[in-house]
């Protein structure tokens, strides 16, 4: 199994009750997450659980985020640092790109809500090589293994969000594209033919040593978004 949070999810008015008490009844605080896209602004960080009763009563009772919240999911708010590894696969190998981190909050200081990410940069030096190889291990391949063993075969690039915590990386979400604003600060680290790389994911003939990476280099991207994002 590949390790995430405890959750459980909710859908439509009907519900609305009962994630009033799951709520209270977790002896932790939890995130609250719309199920549908909501172009990265589907999740709130509480602060306490009135505030997560509130974003529920918000989701499911007045439509904040029309069809994308009609159902939610609750998560246990998982403590430590996020960080994305993204990884190109042909379905059965696979390689990861240098991981990154980005800062999702608005505003100077973290002091606004989440965004679907303010800045990113790469590699960060918070996951070493022995974190990067247990990431590749515990979720990664059993994630690639797993596709393709349901007859899912998943081909091009698999996005893992991650919360690293005390106990080892843990899945805050999948994505099976290039997530933004990662991406710019990924992308520039690469000392190869990106097209190449891709065409090996799309015929199956993905080679390790066909993805270099530029030594002792670092990248940064700064988002630049109109007043209101």
């Amino acid at each position: 199994s590949i390790p995430t949070a405890e959750y459980k999810s909710f859908k439509g008015k009907e519900s609305l009750q009962g994630a009033l008490e799951y709520i209270d009844s977790r002896p932790y605080d939890v995130v609250v997450k719309a199920s549908g896209l909501a172009a990265g602004k589907g999740v709130i960080v509480p602060n306490s659980r009135e505030e997560a009763k509130q974003a529920v009563r918000d989701f499911l009772e007045n439509g904040a985020m029309g069809s994308a919240g009609e159902e939610l999911v609750l998560e246990r708010r998982l403590e430590g640092f996020e960080c994305s590894v993204l990884a190109v696969t042909d379905g059965e190998r696979f390689v990861a790109l240098p991981p990154a981190q980005d800062h999702k909050r608005a505003l100077d200081g973290d002091e606004g809500p989440n965004t679907g990410g303010m800045g990113a940069f790469a590699p960060t030096p918070r996951v070493d090589d022995a974190m990067l190889e247990q990431i590749r291990r515990e979720v990664l391949k059993p994630a690639v293994d797993g596709m393709r063993a349901e007859g899912r075969r998943f081909v091009g690039c698999l996005f893992a969000g991650l919360m690293i915590t005390a106990d080892g990386p843990m899945v805050i979400e999948f994505n099976c594209r290039f997530g933004d604003p990662e991406t710019q600060a990924v992308v520039p680290l690469l000392d190869c033919d990106l097209y190449e790389v891709l065409a090996g994911c799309a015929q199956g003939r993905l080679a390790e040593e066909a993805v270099k990476v530029l030594p002792n280099m670092s990248s940064v991207a700064v988002v630049m978004a109109s007043s209101g994002y």
